[in-house]
């Protein structure tokens, strides 16, 4: 029985459903699962609560001057999932706010927060084992990575999905709002000096806007036991 284990870099756009493949994969694989994205807006709900944001400015000098204060890890949830915890509180809910939405990637775009975060995130996937997900993991924290995949969906289906998840959590917000806050992110994230989001030679489109989740896991898998089998 083969017993390696392989790094899988998941990138791809917001709302586009990258987190569910990897927490898919991560289960079906008995790997970790690490949402990257989810530690970006750890430090955003950090910056907002300690009120270096205002009127939707950060003021960055203070975000990095206070970057030593912040800890971020995965506690595993009553149902082994993993939800972030700051500084010790869980906040798992509350870094999915719009507000929070709207500031990630200008905070993702501060070159201290990204070192802080980077080294991080190749500490937890120093042995392998683990699926990441984000917009930089293939090109950034693991060039290396056996499997990278790069997830897109248009941008209709992300906004609908998006607006349908706030809306069960009973966040008022419209859906013109939705798509407006997912070009912008597209927009920052895609032009941003530092770690740009982009698809990387060796990483595989998975276009999801006609897939379901099984149907996007499958393929996934697919490609992931490919690997496996010559390793």
């Amino acid at each position: 029985m083969n017993t390696s284990k392989i790094t899988i870099a998941i990138d791809g756009y917001s709302s586009c459903g990258k987190s569910t493949l990897a927490k898919d994969l991560a289960k079906e694989l008995a790997y970790i699962f690490i949402d990257s994205g989810a530690m970006y807006r750890g430090v955003s709900y950090f910056s907002i609560q300690s009120g270096f944001v205002k009127d939707g400015i950060i003021q960055a000098d203070k975000v990095i001057s206070q970057l030593d204060e912040i800890s971020l890890r995965f506690v595993l949830n009553d149902i082994e999932l993993p939800e972030l915890h700051l500084n010790d509180v869980n906040v798992a809910e509350e870094i999915r706010s719009p507000e929070v939405s709207g500031i990630v990637s200008k905070i993702a775009a501060i070159k201290e927060v990204r070192e802080k975060l980077v080294r991080e995130q190749q500490l937890m996937g120093k042995n392998g084992g683990i699926v990441m997900d984000g917009r930089d993991i293939g090109s950034v924290v693991f060039p290396k990575a056996e499997l990278k995949l790069f997830v897109t969906a248009d941008i209709e289906t992300r906004a609908e999905r998006r607006y349908k998840e706030l809306t069960e959590k009973g966040i008022s917000i419209s859906k013109e709002d939705v798509k407006i806050n997912l070009a912008e992110r597209d927009h920052l994230d895609s032009t941003r000096e530092i770690a740009p989001l982009r698809r990387v030679e060796d990483a595989i489109i998975i276009d999801n806007t006609e897939l379901d989740r099984d149907e996007q896991l499958q393929l996934a898998l697919s490609y992931a036991k490919d690997i496996l089998a010559v390793i």
